[in-house]
């Protein structure tokens, strides 16, 4: 019997909340290419039920969200959120719950050409891998609320896959 959760199969989605949907709605679709789906919303309650299904503050108001199709399987739940207690500081990758969205490339040069030419804020790179990523080749850009995304690519594959290949 395989050990972990029983039934897993693959990430479903990945959902971050952005202080503005309509900059986000633009950038995912215009810049990153996404397919925009659908939105719900607004939500909000006068008991517990955001804290206790949600985990934030009970008088937040999920004020809308979108799903988007990024390629050819990642889907994006966007939240803009309003709530008494809401931090709007981004947190950085060094920070508890800090993140970032990896998206693979097929050319990283050419989509980091793409980016700048859109005005998107690249960081530093492209850093190549060594060790297991070997193969690999990565570099970090913002969104414009400040997310971190992170654009990959390794046409040949990473050393780690070509070993667990090579048996």
């Amino acid at each position: 019997m395989k050990a972990g959760l029983p039934g897993l199969t693959r990430v479903d989605h990945i959902g971050f909340t952005v202080p503005d949907l309509e900059q986000a709605r633009r950038f995912l679709v215009d810049v990153l290419g996404c397919e925009y789906m659908y939105s719900l919303g607004p939500y909000q309650d006068e008991g517990d039920w955001m804290s206790e299904h949600l985990n934030v503050h009970p008088r937040a108001v999920m004020e809308r969200l979108h799903f988007f199709r990024c390629g050819e399987q990642a889907i994006f739940e966007v939240f803009q959120y309003t709530a008494p207690d809401q931090d709007r500081a981004v947190p950085r990758n060094s920070s508890v719950g800090g993140h970032h969205v990896a998206l693979y490339v097929e050319d990283l040069d050419t989509a980091i050409t793409y980016l700048r030419e859109q005005g998107v804020t690249v960081l530093s790179g492209p850093t190549t891998s060594r060790g297991p990523s070997e193969g690999q080749r990565w570099i970090y850009f913002l969104a414009p609320w400040g997310m971190q995304f992170e654009l990959v690519s390794y046409p040949g594959g990473k050393a780690f896959d070509r070993r667990t290949a090579a048996g």
